[in-house]
């Protein structure tokens, strides 16, 4: 299929040891290629192509897929094809570290990362979604004028949820609504009061004659007051297309912000608020993070893909052929599903007690033994018809 969007892959130190170029392997060959070999797992890695049986490989043919290209130009490794992570280039889990920690995985260099050695103290699990590291961060250096605003941080060793970019809350969105109609002496008399005289201006007699009621119009004052004020709230949520797109990231960096030597962790959609314009998009491919901007690269969302896809299949094709069955023809497929169920199990409990992959060789044998059983004991049955 060539360079997939996102899949999860596995390194092999059998085949290519330290010392070797590193090579990844996709899911299907680490079953069928590699099922006796010593594995690294990657977890998921974007836009790479499974090496299994190129040019890395001295000794080794795909199963899958014989014919390959001697090398993927395209994929991108690290020390994670080695089993090493994190800048520390430990393996994991760690045999000589005492220390609890979990890993953090990059989502620009993919690398993986213990929590104490980001530069910070990651928030609360739960309290963000995806982690750049330091040496991202410097290499996306633009990323700090958004952090500001979205990131979940504040100052190093103080971590905390920023909460999202909504409107002043009022006292209406607390459940309390004060109503009160004031004539016009009381609001002159409040102005007097608070040493403010009121005098109209060019621009108070001018929204004064528009908000009087308009006959050819055909709209009163107060509706066209809410019209307006409509168009106040939405004006932000489109464009006219008659000027150029203003871009969120110089309107950010004409702010003050901090930069700081750490990681940075993100909530949730903020890919979406990333500014999309041309010079910004031009940007993202010199430094190679066009993906940033792209919501269906998160783990998440292939995560998500994965459960969809999984609830798409799960319909039962054994409730599906019973309910086409007579009621006698039912109990007999219940008693040999059964017991086809029962054998299988026990088959599979071996390997799970010795360590050791189920190849297709082996399901195939299963089957065979399976079904010779099943012979046996029909031949030594005989059936009379009255």
């Amino acid at each position: 299929q060539g360079a997939v969007k996102r899949q999860a892959l596995y390194a092999c130190s059998t085949c290519t040891p330290p010392g070797a170029e590193p090579a990844g392997i996709c899911l299907a060959c680490s079953y069928e290629c590699h099922g006796t070999h010593r594995l690294f797992e990657l977890y998921t890695k974007r836009n790479f192509r499974c090496d299994c049986g190129n040019s890395k490989f001295k000794n080794l043919q795909c199963k899958l897929l014989p014919e390959k290209g001697k090398v993927n130009p395209g994929n991108k490794y690290n020390d994670n094809f080695y089993g090493l992570y994190c800048i520390c280039k430990r393996p994991y889990p760690d045999p000589e570290d005492e220390i609890p920690d979990e890993m953090i995985q990059c989502i620009v260099c993919e690398d993986w990362f213990h929590g104490r050695h980001l530069g910070a103290v990651p928030p609360e699990s739960g309290d963000f979604h995806e982690m750049v590291c330091q040496a991202c961060m410097k290499h996306c250096h633009f990323l700090w004028a958004y952090a500001s605003q979205l990131a979940v941080f504040l100052f190093v060793g103080m971590y905390l949820p920023v909460p999202p970019l909504t409107k002043a809350s009022s006292l209406e969105d607390e459940g309390i609504v004060l109503k009160v109609e004031e004539s016009e002496e009381q609001k002159k008399e409040i102005k007097k009061e608070a040493g403010v005289e009121h005098h109209d201006t060019k621009e108070e007699k001018q929204l004064e004659q528009f908000n009087e009621p308009s006959t050819s119009s055909g709209f009163c004052r107060k509706c066209i007051q809410k019209f307006l004020m409509e168009i106040a709230e939405t004006t932000s949520e489109f464009s006219c297309g008659c000027e150029e797109l203003i871009c969120k990231l110089k309107e950010l960096q004409s702010k003050p912000f901090v930069k700081k030597d750490t990681a940075t962790f993100w909530p949730s959609s903020w890919r979406s608020k990333l500014c999309t314009c041309e010079d910004c998009l031009k940007m993202y491919s010199e430094l190679e993070v066009q993906f940033l901007t792209d919501e269906c690269d998160t783990v998440l969302a292939y995560e998500n893909k994965g459960t969809s896809d999984q609830e798409t299949e799960r319909r039962d094709p054994l409730m599906d052929t019973l309910n086409s069955m007579n009621r006698v023809q039912q109990v007999e497929l219940i008693c040999e599903y059964n017991d086809l169920k029962t054998e299988l199990t026990d088959y599979l409990r071996r390997f799970a007690d010795e360590g050791t992959v189920v190849k297709r060789e082996d399901i195939q044998h299963f089957f065979e033994e399976f079904q010779s059983r099943k012979r046996r004991r029909t031949n030594r049955m005989q059936y009379y018809c009255s």
